[in-house]
């Protein structure tokens, strides 16, 4: 039985359209009604980090779980190694980061990572850490100026990152988690080049057909922005993540994602493509 948690988030829902529908598979969602794109022999579950009681039932009898927490406390990390533990699982696979590599890297996010990946080493159950660079996805973001004003707005435009598509963390997931032979081995996984915000624009201008334009914001207006979406610490750990960019920390590309898939990683052009409709627009730009 593998377990898969996270499963209504962007690397979750593209692993369960992927494990084969002969494994017995459970996964499990605070509201299982959310789950889409499973197995029709994937069996559904809730449960709740903060719920000891729902993680029991959820990790009976499993013996692979795919671990994916989204609190930067790192307490759900916590409450669920202790019921593996109490559940006799085997092995973990825990969606971690690739800035844990970076020895300059020291914001919230990326301190609650590490202790998230020391906590299963010292656990006693086997672990596999998959450590994506950002994902492509994350230019959804910039979903609604494209389409009501044709612009893109980013702090640091040109400043490359190696970013994944969420489609090849699922696959090198899928492997990890149905193979033998990954338990104690860490995986970087990145996209096959650095791209920049600015470079990203034009990419998306050239497959939609219209011009867009990049708007660079300034630190100010990035943290205004973040401000509406995050708590104070969260917005101080993404724009120091973002100074890190700029300095060149997240260019670097790795093959691990062939090495493990059998094809190569996928560009942005390709994530773009197949994703195209979110930035159609559907109006003429303001000012036009």
């Amino acid at each position: 039985m593998i377990l898969v948690t996270g499963a209504t988030g962007t690397v979750g829902r593209a692993l369960v359209e992927r494990l084969p529908a002969d494994l017995r598979v459970r996964i499990m969602s605070r509201d299982p009604a959310k789950i889409v794109g499973a197995a029709p022999t994937a069996e559904k579950t809730a449960g709740d980090f903060e719920d000891p009681q729902s993680l029991a039932r959820a990790l009976q009898g499993v013996r692979t779980a795919f671990l994916v927490t989204t609190s930067p406390s790192g307490e759900d990390d916590v409450r669920f190694v202790r019921a593996a533990q109490l559940a006799g699982v085997r092995r973990v696979v825990k969606l971690s980061a690739a800035a844990v590599l970076d020895e300059e890297a020291d914001d919230l996010i990326t301190r609650w990572q590490r202790a998230g990946e020391e906590l299963l080493r010292g656990s006693g159950l086997e672990w596999t850490l998959l450590r994506p660079r950002a994902f492509m996805s994350n230019s959804l973001s910039w979903a609604a100026s494209v389409r009501s004003e044709r612009t893109v707005r980013a702090l640091y435009g040109t400043s490359g990152n190696a970013c994944v598509d969420p489609r090849d963390i699922a696959e090198a997931a899928v492997r990890v988690l149905t193979e033998e032979g990954h338990a104690g081995r860490a995986y970087t996984l990145t996209g096959p080049e650095a791209v920049t915000a600015a470079g990203q624009t034009r990419q998306l201008a050239g497959l939609l057909g219209i011009p867009l334009r990049f708007a660079e914001l300034t630190l100010d207006e990035a943290r205004a922005g973040l401000a509406r979406r995050y708590p104070a610490p969260v917005v101080q750990a993404l724009l120091d993540s973002a100074e890190r960019q700029r300095a060149g920390a997240k260019a670097a590309v790795d093959g691990t994602v062939e090495a493990l898939t059998g094809h190569p990683a996928r560009t942005f052009s390709h994530w773009a493509q197949d994703h195209l409709a979110a930035f159609a627009p559907t109006t003429e730009p303001v000012g036009a």
